[in-house]
Formats: C-alpha cells, structure tokens, sequence
C-alpha cells in the first residue's frame, strides 16, 4: 500500500526531548497550547507512542491524562485522539457508537466500509482489549436486520485482497446482482451482502463496468432503487470506497462541514484517520468535487488552536486549478467515464391519474371556489394529483361546461405563493417556462442564475415551445427580450442557447478528442478568445459528446473543466459554462443543488423553489431527492417542511412525492 499522508516521521526524532517540551508545555498555571499542537502534529502515530511511553519514565505521568485534564472542547478530543494508536481510535469511535442512547450508524458505516482486513482485525483486538467485550456481540445487540448482518461480514476481516481476478466470475456476480434485484421483483439483499462484502476491490470494480452493461444502470442507482435507510447507506459507502476511497472521505468531510454547524467528531475521526494514509488524495478529491480546497473550508468553518490543529493535518492549501495528483487526474478521468457510461433512468415524482375525470374534477374545482371562502385542500388535492396533460384538459372541461376562465378564477381566490405555485402547474411546460423567463427579465435587476438554469437544462423541443409561447403571450421574441436584458458575452451565451440547435446524438471520439484540445489551446489565450471557444464547444455539443471532451480534457491538461471555469472566468459567464457542465456530469445533482441553494441560511427563494418543483415534478424531481439526500445528509421533504408553510408547504410536499 502506497501511504499518501500529510503527516510523516519527523526526522532527528527524540521521544524524551519531546516529553519534556510537552511537560513544560503543561506545567505550571494555564498551558502552552500551540507548543502541544506544534509537536503533536508533526510526530507520525508510532512516533508518539514513544514519547507517551517517555514522558511516564521521565516523569511518572500518563500524558494522555496530562493532557485531558489540561485542554478542554474539541481541542482537547482532538488531541487527546492523535495520541491514541489507529486501532484503539478506531475502537473507541465504534464504542461510541454504539453505547449510550441510540445508535450512531452513520460512524459504524464509515468505519466498517472503509479500513482493509488488517485494520479491522487490529481494532477488534483493541476492542477486546479496551472494553472486555467482542465488537460484533455489541453490534449485533445495537443493530438489526440486513444492516446488521453486511456489519457483521465486515467486521470479520475476510474481504479478498489477492488481487487475482476470474473473469467468468465477474461475470457472473454482474448477472447474479441484476437477477437480485433489478430483474425481479423484491430484492434478495442476501446476494448484494455476499458479494459486496467479500469480493475483492479489483474483482468488485470489474463487476461493477459489467453490471451496468446488463441493467444499463449503475450499481449505486440500482441500489438506490432496491434497498432502503441505514443498509442502503451502508451499501452505497461500501461502493464508493471501493470505487475510490479519497473521494468517500472528501464527500464525508465536505458533509461534515456544510451548512449551519460543524459535525465535529466526524471532522475529527476522519483527518486523524486518514492524515498518514491518503489525506493528499482526499484533498485533490475534495478540490474536483467542491471546487474549493479543504484547506480553506476548514479555515472557514472553525477557529482557535482546535483549527490551527485540523489545518495542520491538512497539511497546505491547494492551488485551487493547479494539476492534479496523477491518482487524482485517474479518479477525474474515471468520474466523467462513469457519466458517460451510465444511463439514468429518470423518474417523476407525479404521474397521470387513474380514473380521471375532467368533468368531474371542473365541477369539483368550481364548487371549491363557490361562495363564502375558499376550499385550497379540494383545489391542492385536484392540481398537485394530475399530470400536466390532465390539468390542460380540466382547463378546457372548466371553460367548456361552466363559461368561465380556470385561471382567473385561481388567480382571484388564491394569494401569494400559492397562488404562484398552482398558477405554476396550471399553465403548459412552454407556457411555464416563458413566464419564469420574463419574471427573470421584467423589473429592477435581473435573475441570471433562472436565465441560465432554464436555457440550460431544457432540450431543444422544449426551448423551441417555449419561444414560441413567449411570442404568443408577450408579442416579443425571446431573443429580442435576452438581447435587451443582457450584454456582453453573458448575452451571447444565452442567445446561443436559446436557439434551441444544440447538436443531439452520442459522442464523436475522434471529434471529441479535437474539441479537447481545442479548449485546452483557449485555456492559453486572451479572455475574451478563451471565452468564445468555451461557447462554441459547451453550447453547441450534445450532452454525450461534451462528456467525453470533458474527460478527454483531463487527459489533455491534468486538470479539471470545473477547476478553469471557476479560476479563469467570473461573473454570469463563469456561472452559465458551470450550469453546463454540472447538468453534463449529473443533471439532476446540479437541480438538488439549486434546490438547497434555494432554502438554505435565512430567507427561502421562492421563485427558484417553485419553478423547479413544477418543471421537474414530471420528469425527474425523484432522482433529484435522492440526489439531494446523498449530497446534504437530509431530504428535500424535510427541507421543505422546514422552510414554508400551510398550503403552499403542504401542495410542494404532494409534488415532492414523498420522504426518503
């Protein structure tokens, strides 16, 4: 195993002259802080037992009692827990876990699913040692179910690490997980616990490639699908640290850190656990995820010596497009294969109704509104339940057997988001999305950030409908709107797009392999030119063949598109080429990520929530709460509960379609 860590032995080492920097560090009235911190984090784990073992004989102390009774708060767990050896932290954090009221599944998840057969052997034997019991007795009385079963298989240290791979047998494995789950019906989690958890690295990421060849799914989406709570989570992180550990970590560490608050004893577990084995992958990872290095969202989100301690195990600050590690560039290289080769299935989250009913539902519509007062639950439960289809019939029903206009009528009972949101469902996809236009254009400013999600998710089909329901309702091209509305090469961008003649098809490899270096040769020239050839690339290419640029790409430059947008661009053109390539790489991540963006930190963007809700309800709102699930530790229903109220909360939460 190659060791990739920020922390080594330090050279000209001297456990007793160490001892005695830390005694002197701690005696007498308060401590010296940054002389512990300094010394505990440039010793390597072995290095330190020895200076443990040299401070009792110089002074017949334990250090470790030393130092708990001297620091205090996160500081001193973090100290506190370098000191101890990988097997004992490891121990104690699973012992942690599982003792005391509830259960903490998430630490036995990223503990189990991520250490080799030696690691896991070495901490039950600390276990034992540490606590008088077995592990696995603990874990079998604190779990249940096939979650504690595939904790079980882990805990047992088995997995093939010979490196030797049968190809019948990969083959096989493939064929026999799609026969558990996706080809029938129910799932026989039996099948995924046993090759999951025993198969090697190599072998599982063989069985993975086939896998998806058969479903044309892959195998996390498969999961997804077939499995539920903590052992579908389980599940995931065993895949994702077979696919590549580093970027398991760098995803742990960037949950850890997001949003309001700081998950600290993840924070700490991980940088200590992994600062002498890959914490330079895990940075590189966490650079081509984030676009911001770990370096600077620790810096950001903690303070005092307990930060000085975490930046120090972090070991520098990347240059946020310097090139890659070769590991790092392999995993990049490998991520944009995997889009490309993966076909998702999308899935909406609001389907036609069975036994519809028109007439009936007009009738049912009109008497809601009749009279004193207005019934929104008869109206939510009518609009948020049919597909837009059926909604288009209803308005015709409404006008055809009562005279009078189904909008107006909404529009004059209803108020304020509500009224919004189911004006919003009321109207066509086009008719929708020219109104979310001009919202985005009319008035003081500008919204940028809906001009560009729009016209860059939307498929030709759809931006040619809509222009064309922009010129009925606004008796003004879309075009001659943008132009009036926007400047610059911002303008330009959005007039490219919404011609609506991106090109349509798989990727051209010979032509992709031309487009790569023709934006590798822009990243060399003047803004301006630079900027230009961007356009003509991402805004004209089909989705599949920018796929395979953008990882031809990394091949060509060692770096990621994501990492020069962000450096070498700014403003509104930064932003849209970024859109392009979120939605290229994953398009419904980049819509869980609008979506968070939308409720997070004080104040809710109601217009942005409303108008992704009602677009995407029919096409793929599922895949992105999953999305928004795995990427933010908490489902876009919780999210939405949280964030709004009454009827409009209530007919967001029937399109959201459910909790995850």
């Amino acid at each position: 195993m190659v060791f990739r860590g920020t922390i080594v032995d330090a050279a000209e080492f001297d456990p007793s002259a160490d001892a005695e920097t830390l005694f002197n560090a701690m005696k007498g009235i308060g401590s010296d802080k940054e002389a512990i911190l300094d010394l505990v984090t440039s010793r390597s784990n072995a290095q330190r037992q020895e200076v443990i073992a040299a401070y009792k004989c110089s002074f017949g102390k334990d250090l470790i009692e030393d130092l708990k009774y001297e620091l205090t708060g996160k500081f001193e767990r973090l100290i506190v827990s370098l000191m101890r050896t990988p097997a004992y932290h490891d121990a104690k954090e699973i012992h942690d876990a599982v003792k005391g009221s509830g259960t903490n599944e998430r630490c036995l998840i990223e503990v189990l699913s991520s250490r080799n057969n030696q690691q896991i052997h070495d901490m039950v034997a600390a276990y034992k040692d540490a606590y008088g019991t077995d592990v696995e007795e603990d874990i079998i009385m604190d779990t249940s179910g096939h979650f504690k079963k595939m904790l079980v298989v882990l805990l047992q240290g088995t997995r093939d690490e010979s490196g030797v791979v049968d190809a019948d047998l990969v083959e096989q494995d493939a064929q026999d997980l799609y026969a558990a789950g996706e080809e029938q019906w129910g799932t026989d989690e039996a099948k995924f616990i046993m090759i999951l958890g025993n198969r090697s690295v190599t072998h599982l990421c063989m069985v993975f490639d086939a896998y998806e060849k058969i479903a044309e799914l892959c195998i996390e989406d498969s999961i997804k699908n077939e499995l539920s709570g903590d052992f579908e989570r389980l599940m995931l992180a065993v895949v994702q640290c077979i696919r590549s550990v580093p970027m398991f970590y760098a995803k742990r560490l960037y949950k850890s850190m997001k949003g309001l608050g700081t998950a600290d004893n993840n924070l700490i577990r991980i940088m200590i656990s992994r600062s002498e084995i890959d914490m330079l992958d895990i940075r590189e990872c966490f650079r081509l995820r984030y676009e911001k290095s770990l370096y600077n969202m620790i810096k950001d989100d903690t303070s005092g010596d307990y930060k000085r301690t975490l930046l120090n195990l972090c070991g520098g600050d990347d240059d946020l497009a310097g090139e890659f590690f070769p590991e790092a560039a392999q995993i990049a290289y490998k991520m944009w294969e995997l889009s490309a080769m993966t076909k998702v299935q999308l899935r909406p989250t609001l389907r036609p109704a069975p036994d519809f009913d028109p007439a009936a539902d007009a009738q049912a519509l009109r008497k809601a509104m009749k009279g004193f007062g207005t019934d929104e639950d008869a109206i939510i439960d009518i609009v948020a339940q049919r597909s837009n289809a059926q909604r288009q019939e209803i308005r015709q029903t409404f006008k055809s057997l009562l005279g009078r206009d189904l909008m107006k009528d909404l529009k004059s009972e209803l108020s304020k988001n509500l009224e919004r949101l189911v004006i919003g469902l009321m109207l066509t996809p086009a008719e929708f999305d020219a109104k979310m236009m001009r919202k985005a254009m009319e008035g003081a400013g500008t919204d940028e950030h809906a001009l560009i999600e729009i016209l860059v998710t939307r498929s030709n089909e759809e931006i040619q409908a809509m222009n064309a329901a922009y010129q009925h309702a606004y008796k003004k091209s879309l075009e001659e709107a943008i132009q009036s509305d926007t400047s610059g090469q911002f303008c330009r961008i959005l007039v490219s797009l919404v011609q609506g003649a991106r090109e349509e098809g798989q990727a051209d490899v010979e032509r992709a392999n031309a487009d790569a270096q023709e934006l590798t040769d822009a990243c060399n020239a003047e803004s301006d030119d630079m900027e230009m050839k961007f356009m003509s690339i991402l805004c004209t290419r089909s989705f599949p063949h920018l796929r395979r640029v953008f990882q031809e790409f990394v091949r060509h430059t060692n770096k990621d598109i994501e990492q020069i947008i962000k450096k070498e661009m700014s403003g509104d053109v930064k932003n849209s080429f970024y859109a392009i390539v979120r939605s290229v790489k994953n398009q419904p991540s980049y819509f869980a990520d609008r979506l968070y963006k939308a409720m997070k930190g004080l104040g809710t963007d109601d217009r942005a929530l409303i108008r992704i809700m009602v677009s995407r309800s029919e096409i793929d709102l599922f895949n992105i709460r999953k999305e928004f699930k795995e990427t933010h530790e908490a489902s876009l229903h919780e999210f939405i509960q949280g964030d709004t109220s009454g009827d409009y909360r209530k007919t967001l939460l029937r399109l959201c379609g459910g909790e995850d």
